[in-house]
């Protein structure tokens, strides 16, 4: 039975956590206020660089009026609002994870369908701070590794809602800002103009040690592909918004 989805813009269901100081260069000229995770270099370990504390916000930056797009309305007042409300002619991203945590228990986070936090009793693990259309402020993420113990695994996916599937014009681009210690950063600088969803990255933890994994796997499909491509095993029902 279809599901008539909503979006709800810009509420949040958890305080946004405040902001953190980067880590300074090294004496040795080396900046460690930045890793970038690439195909030679995927993965990065939470644990040994003292980042698996605290809560990490996970943010999506991207192009959502690239060079070509049709305008959005025309000169007035209102239209200009319009525009800036909506993404017409524009590409609207999407930034959600899917989780599993250690007692078996799996889901979505994502604007669809005001999935804005995980079904976690208690204070939420995964949650989005809302959704961002215009592509002007970007997307949050947030992901507690306080409570890491709970965690198996939080696959952070973006999908292309409205929009031509052109992610080399949207040019977007996840940060990572852990609690301490650099910043991680993950390019979508690989494209595949036919498929609307992005894995982009992956916390796993095995009780032991955090990581995160660099993904940039693109999936030809939404949600469910997804689910399939990385064998989550959940039930998916057709939504909009």
């Amino acid at each position: 039975m279809p599901i008539d989805y909503s979006k709800r813009p810009g509420s949040s269901p958890e305080p946004t956590p405040e902001p953190t100081p980067r880590a300074a260069p090294s004496p040795g000229g080396v900046s460690l206020s930045k890793v970038t995770l690439t195909k030679s270099a995927p993965k990065v370990s939470l644990s040994k660089s003292g980042a698996a504390g605290g809560t990490v916000r996970v943010h999506l930056a991207w192009n959502a009026r690239p060079a070509g797009a049709a305008p959005a309305g025309g000169g007035g007042f209102f239209s200009k609002l319009k525009a800036a409300a909506a993404p017409q002619g524009g590409i609207d991203l999407d930034l959600g994870a899917l989780y599993e945590f250690t007692d078996g228990s799996k889901g979505v986070v994502q604007a669809l369908g005001n999935a804005f936090r995980d079904r976690a009793q208690g204070d939420p693990v995964v949650w989005l701070d809302g959704d961002d259309r215009t592509g002007g402020g970007g997307e949050n993420l947030f992901v507690d590794l306080r409570q890491a113990a709970k965690i198996k695994r939080v696959l952070v996916f973006a999908f292309i809602y409205e929009g031509v599937p052109n992610w080399a014009a949207a040019d977007a681009v996840v940060t990572l800002f852990p609690a301490s210690g650099p910043e991680i950063e993950v390019r979508l600088d690989e494209h595949d103009d036919k498929s609307p969803m992005c894995a982009i990255a992956q916390f796993t933890s095995d009780g032991r040690e955090v990581a995160v994994q660099r993904e940039v796997r693109y999936v030809q499909g939404g949600q469910q592909a997804l689910d399939e491509a990385f064998s989550w095993g959940m039930k998916w029902r057709t939504g909009r918004k």
